[in-house]
């Protein structure tokens, strides 16, 4: 039999994944334990697939009953700037590091399955690929298969790559040694905790994902709550903070040859008042084969015009003023969160021209909360 560790370990650095681990394909009870009180306790948020899902995500041979192995690979999207730097910079939106470059769903599939055939090549065995878009724990996977330990912050930390290791997953139906699990290195550090703006840690290890800007600018669809809008910043999506304070990637591996987002520059962060007057065709130009493209235009607007507002930039009103008619209730409404903090006097002539005549309920209660009032309310 060939030896996995030589053999494919190489097969898999070769295709461009920089941390490669095996493991059975096998959790232990208290991970699907876990997932069962995140999910009791609606932290999921809009993310119904996490529970309609959740026997396959608990255990792997749930998911497909022949896999005995699970060959876990890491990719490096370790930034070479500080993510946190660019929260200052208030007339551009920021963008999650790892989300600068092409869609990591496309990138890793394909080296996936150079991967999957080579391994199928080698044991004459049965495989799938995974990237995140199945129900896969990945991060305990991981953790099983040594490329790190899940922090607490909840998200693998890599004493090689620290907070930044995009994830993917082979199933194998043959069982191959395994590596040794990695330990818990996190100690004491609450850094990840202390930093987060919306206090969206109920304890270590436990997260809350409901108040996390990273899901709120992402995966929510519908209103963000006004108690997160001014932590969002210019923020339009994605969350780095719990990430980049990490201490650990201040030892991690960060070079132009290996970090993923010097291999695969993506579109820059756009310029607020330039993004707000683009149409759905602009938008999905302009990123193009980044992950961005997925939250789609409306909900892009939304984050945008919050970003607007934290900016305090008052030349930007008549920008806002033009998306106080847009089509969509989601974008109306983050509008008029956003001309209420540049300017007062022109959301009261505003609210003459638009307020009165506005029949969408959520709307309405934004100019309500404003302190215009309407007798359709």
């Amino acid at each position: 039999m060939p030896d996995p560790y030589a053999q494919l370990r190489q097969i898999a650095l070769t295709a461009g994944f920089d941390a490669v681990g095996f493991a059975p394909a096998d959790l232990s009870l208290e991970v699907g334990e876990r997932l069962q009180q995140f999910l009791a306790a609606g932290w999921h948020g809009d993310m119904g697939w996490l529970a309609a899902r959740a026997p396959e995500r608990s255990q792997p041979r749930n998911l497909w009953p022949a896999a005995k192995t699970v060959m876990m690979v890491g990719h490096n999207y370790a930034p070479n700037y500080d993510p946190e730097s660019r929260l200052g910079d208030k007339d551009r939106a920021t963008i999650s590091a790892y989300a600068q470059n092409r869609d990591y769903h496309d990138v890793m599939k394909k080296k996936l399955r150079e991967l999957a055939r080579a391994a199928a090549k080698l044991w004459a065995c049965e495989v799938k690929i995974f990237v995140d878009t199945a129900p896969v724990m990945e991060k305990p996977l991981a953790a099983l298969a040594g490329l790190g330990w899940q922090g607490k912050h909840t998200n693998l930390v890599s004493r090689q790559f620290g907070s930044y290791l995009f994830l993917g997953a082979v199933f194998l139906a043959v069982e191959l040694p395994f590596d040794q699990g990695e330990t818990d290195h996190c100690g004491r550090c609450t850094s990840c905790l202390d930093a987060c703006p919306t206090k969206a840690f109920a304890a270590p290890y436990q997260l809350n994902a409901t108040r996390c800007l990273s899901y709120l600018t992402i995966e929510h669809k519908g209103v963000i709550p006004r108690e997160f809008r001014a932590a969002l910043g210019n923020r339009v999506y994605g969350c780095d903070t719990c990430l980049a304070v990490c201490p650990w990637n201040k030892f991690s591996t960060v070079t132009t040859e290996t970090a993923y987002l010097s291999r695969s520059a993506g579109p820059g962060p756009p310029v607020l008042a330039d993004a707000v007057t683009w149409d759905d065709f602009a938008f999905r130009r302009y990123f193009a084969g980044s992950p961005v493209k997925r939250i789609g235009h409306t909900r892009f607007l939304r984050n945008l015009l919050l970003a607007i507002g934290n900016s305090g930039d008052e030349s930007l009103v008549p920008l806002v003023l033009s998306r106080l008619s847009d089509p969509s209730p989601l974008v109306r409404g983050a509008a008029v969160w956003a001309l209420a903090r540049l300017s007062r006097t022109a959301l009261a002539a505003a609210f003459a021209a638009f307020g009165i005549a506005e029949t969408d309920e959520s709307v309405r209660q934004e100019w309500c909360d404003e302190g215009f009032p309407t007798n359709i309310l």
